[in-house]
């Protein structure tokens, strides 16, 4: 029974097949901001007093920080 060898035993071939042309891929995909209202996940870096400030109060606190930024979102509307 005969088998085909590991490598071309032309080097011609040997050399085609290495630089045959490569297969195109899909474009890469668009990045998608998240849907409003929904959160996302961020690192943001916030002094230390600040921090210290929202968690007086116990859990929650991030939510905190959120509901102070959304105040001042709605005092302050972009055009």
């Amino acid at each position: 029974m005969a088998s085909t060898p590991r490598r071309p035993a032309n080097p011609m071939d040997a050399a085609e097949a290495l630089f045959k042309p490569a297969k195109k891929t899909a474009a890469a995909p668009v990045e998608k901001r998240a849907v409003p209202e929904v959160k996302e996940l961020v690192s943001i870096k916030l002094d230390s007093a600040v921090i210290e400030y929202f968690q007086e109060d116990g859990p929650g606190w991030q939510d905190r920080i959120n509901d102070t930024l959304r105040g001042v979102m709605a005092a302050n509307p972009k055009d």
